[in-house]
């Protein structure tokens, strides 16, 4: 497949998924914890709302490589993503990605501790698979004849 192909089903997983583990290091530690996402292929970033005063934010500042995973078991499709992470309080951003998974944590998108965290990507390897019962099937044939199953689709892509 080519470049151009994979990075669109890169973003197309991602926006489909729509939540994923942030990664971030700790020092020497790596952290992860859900977000969920605003992909924006035609900004080349995707978003995050975090809080001022959150952990993350604080790695971030000391190490901005962070790894995004997002993940649709249940689909047998996923998204690995390497990239580089910035923090702004851009007020206008905040109000456009307000959504109703923020109001889990702030009052309103006026809250003075939110913050957009962007990660611009680097690259990315994706699986996607034409799905569960077919993957296991495949699988189980595989097993019972010494081959390799042919699951699904999977490339690395320069994003």
């Amino acid at each position: 497949m080519n470049d151009d192909r994979d990075a669109d089903r890169v973003w197309k997983l991602m926006e489909k998924i729509g939540f994923c583990m942030l990664s971030t290091h700790d020092g020497e530690d790596i952290r992860a914890r859900p977000m969920a996402a605003h992909v924006d292929r035609n900004e080349h970033a995707i978003y995050f709302l975090t809080d001022a005063n959150s952990h993350k934010d604080e790695d971030i500042k000391r190490n901005p490589n962070v790894g995004l995973a997002f993940a649709d078991a249940g689909d047998q499709k996923y998204v690995s993503l390497t990239g580089h992470a910035s923090l702004s309080n851009d007020r206008q951003k905040v109000g456009e990605l307000w959504s109703t998974p923020a109001k889990a944590w702030w009052d309103s998108p006026d809250d003075p501790t939110i913050r957009v965290l962007e990660v611009t990507p680097k690259d990315a390897q994706y699986w996607d698979s034409p799905g569960t019962v077919v993957s296991y099937v495949k699988m189980l044939a595989a097993g019972m004849t010494d081959s390799r199953p042919a699951v699904g689709d999977s490339a690395k892509v320069k994003l």
